[in-house]
This record gives structure tokens, sequence and C-alpha cells, in this order.
């Protein structure tokens, strides 16, 4: 079967890659994408619904230092691409698809609407303007003798690029293409990737059957720890343990072992909590009188479930309350993670974002080996992951063209 040959080719239509294909569009060169579901960027469009955060209005130093992972470091510093594209450039660019912003009181930058279907329709307008080609449902299948294939409803269809830039995701809610389907056949031509883990997700709890009525409760003021990770979010008993921003803040640490511990009066000294503690309960029931001090029925329950047996001291019943274990049955899956950690590490890529064994093939985005919170972070840094990579593409061709001249 004959290739079609095009300049540039950018295979997945989520954030990173329709960024890559603006950077590369925005040089002056042809780009087809390629997009393996009927629509372009459901994830991005599943993460609007509750209000699209796009990024987090923090000084970049700061924003990038959230960013972990082999991916991160090394030749291939993605910190430095984030402080080079981060939080102001991010807001510009939306604005300068007519989208209007505001920022939360947690910092958080959101557009006015709160949805991404918006400021999806305006980007895919302006890329079509600039000739870009949107291809779907084309669902990459591998290389054959150069050409990458892809299966479409028309059949096999197969195209040769001088530049091409890989943008599949990660591998959380394979449900809207993050199927991880390309690890197998990118380890086979030689790129070094890290197995994936859930990032960003909730936690197993085998809650007794005492906490059923909690179900669906959320959880506010109180602090949770795991290591050097702390959060004050809000956060969420479910049927099947925790869930909610305040968790995903420290889940990483909890997933690679650390301890959790929850704090559940964290505007009080444990003197001061003692000091109530110490107070004659008369004939409250335990429950009750917990409430009265603590002022809130889900965090007496999550007393009742993992701090028992209570202390009768109220110095050593304070110190429990304010460092109570959080005991946890391990990390909910890929399937119900927001992100996900591994992917293609920093060995396997050039500063360009590169891949070593595939010249003239880069990477971007969630497929690539690095992890940040919730918050406006993983948006961002697919974006300036995807700019990076597009940019680089075009630099490609502008080299191959000069050298045909």
């Amino acid at each position: 079967m004959t290739a079609e040959q095009v300049p540039a080719l950018v295979i997945g239509a989520g954030p990173a890659g329709l960024m890559a294909a603006e950077a590369i569009a925005a040089a002056g060169h042809w780009v087809v994408v390629g997009e393996a579901m009927p629509t372009p960027a459901r994830k991005f469009l599943m993460a609007g619904k509750s209000g699209l955060n796009l990024t987090r209005d923090e000084p970049a130093p700061d924003f990038a230092a959230r960013l972990s992972g082999s991916a991160g470091a090394g030749g291939c510093d993605l910190q430095a691409l984030v402080r080079g594209f981060g939080p102001a450039e991010v807001s510009a660019w939306a604005r300068g698809l007519g989208i209007e912003l505001f920022t939360g009181s947690t910092g958080r930058v959101f557009p006015v609407g709160m949805k991404a279907s918006p400021l999806l329709r305006a980007w895919l307008a302006r890329l079509a303007g600039r000739g870009v080609a949107l291809r779907t449902p084309w669902r990459w299948s591998g290389l054959t003798d150069g050409a990458h294939v892809f299966a479409t409803p028309e059949g096999e269809r197969r195209i040769a690029a001088r530049a091409v830039v890989l943008a599949f995701g990660g591998a959380s809610w394979p449900r809207l293409g993050s199927d991880a389907a390309w690890v197998a056949p990118l380890r086979a031509a030689g790129v070094e990737i890290a197995p994936f883990r859930p990032a960003n997700m909730g936690l197993h709890v085998d809650w007794s059957p005492e906490m059923a009525r909690f179900h669906g409760v959320a959880v506010k003021g109180a602090r949770l720890t795991a290591g050097a990770a702390d959060s004050r979010g809000e956060w969420v008993i479910t049927r099947h343990g925790i869930e909610g921003g305040g968790i995903y803040e420290i889940a990483a640490a909890l997933r690679d072992g650390a301890a959790g511990r929850v704090d559940l009066a964290p505007d009080l000294t444990v003197e001061a909590l003692a000091a109530r503690l110490a107070r004659p309960r008369g004939r409250l029931s335990v429950g009750n009188w917990l409430r009265r001090v603590l002022g809130d029925p889900a965090r007496v329950a999550l007393l009742l479930e993992w701090g028992r047996p209570l202390p009768q001291d109220p110095a050593a019943l304070a110190r429990r309350i304010k460092a109570l274990p959080l005991d946890h049955a391990g990390p909910m899956g890929l399937d119900r993670a927001i992100s996900s950690a591994g992917g293609i590490t920093a060995a396997a890529l050039t500063p360009d974002l590169e891949l070593r064994a595939l010249p003239g093939v880069f990477a971007a985005g969630e497929m690539l080996d690095w992890e940040a919170p919730t918050g406006g972070y993983l948006l961002t840094t697919c974006l300036a992951t995807g700019r990076h990579a597009g940019q680089a593409a075009a630099r490609r061709l502008g080299q191959a063209e000069s050298a045909v001249r």
C-alpha cells in the first residue's frame, strides 16, 4: 500500500496534540492530525464538565516545582518548559481565543463560563483556518516501512511524514481514548517506557457498615499529610473509599508507601483541643460529645472508624484527633484515576522531546513520564510540552526545506 506523503503528522487530538499542531501550522507547515476517537479532546471535555481548570495563578517557578517524574529531569527539562510557557502564557493563549477567565480564591484559573466546549470550538476553528486537517476516527496501529499505519472507517491508511508528534495521552480514563495501546509498538522500536501507575486517584477503604450513611459526604476543614505532601482541600467519603481534590494532593505519596495522617482539628493546638475534651461529658453519648467538640459528624465518623480504641486521657485523645492514621487499602486503578504516572522516560528523549530511537518523531503530553497534582498543573504542562514538541518539529521541517533549496 502506498503511503500518503505529508509534511507534518500529529497523532492524538487532545490538548498536547492540538497545541503541537498549532505550533507547526504557525510556522507555515501543513499538518494532518489523526485521532482515534470520533471527536477530539474527549478527556479535555470531561474535565470541563465540573469547571475547566486551565492553570493556576502563581509564579512560574513555584508552578513548575510541582512537576515530578523522570521526564522532568536531565536533558529533557519539563520544569524549564513550564517556566517558559506557564500560567501567564496559558491565560494569554486562552484569552486570544476569545475566552474570558477568572481566578478563584485558591488561585485556580477558569473560563468565566466554566466549560471546556466553547474554548475547544474556538480552538478547532482557528486550527482549521490555518489549514490543520483533523481526521477521525483514525486509530494508530504502528509503524511499517517508515509509515504510520491507521485503522480508519475506510480501511487501513498509511501516512509518511517528515516530522511527527505523538500525543497519545497516558493510561488514565481509557474509555476516553488514552488506553496506552501505543506502548508495545514503541517499546518494540527501542523507546524506553516506565510502567504506568495511577496518579491523582482515590484510595480504596474497607469501611465498616456504620460508615454507609456517610457515603457521598464531603469532608471539610481537615488536614491531610503523607510524607512531605500536605493538603487542606475538600474530599469525599464514597462507597469504595475516599476521593477528591484533597486526597489527590497526597495520593502520590500514599501510593509510593508514605503513611497518611488526618488532622481533624487543624485550627486547634493539641493543648487547646485537650482542654475542650477535658470538660465533663455529662449524659451525652460518645458520638454526640465528639460532635460538640469537632462540630462535624463526618469527622467524628472518621475518628470512630480509624481511631478506636479511643484513648480515655484528654491529651492522648487530642493527639489521636490531630494525627489520625489514614487507613486505606491501596490506590484506585487507572480506569478511575485523573491522570497517570509513567510513560516515555527522559533517557528516551532529546531536549526537543524527540525520540532518540525514532529521529523525526517527537512526543508530548501525558505519554511522557511525569506527574503533577490537579489544580491546573496537568493541563498547562500538556499544553507546554505540545507547544515545545510542535516547535521542534517545525524547526526540523524548516531545516529540511532549507537543505532542499
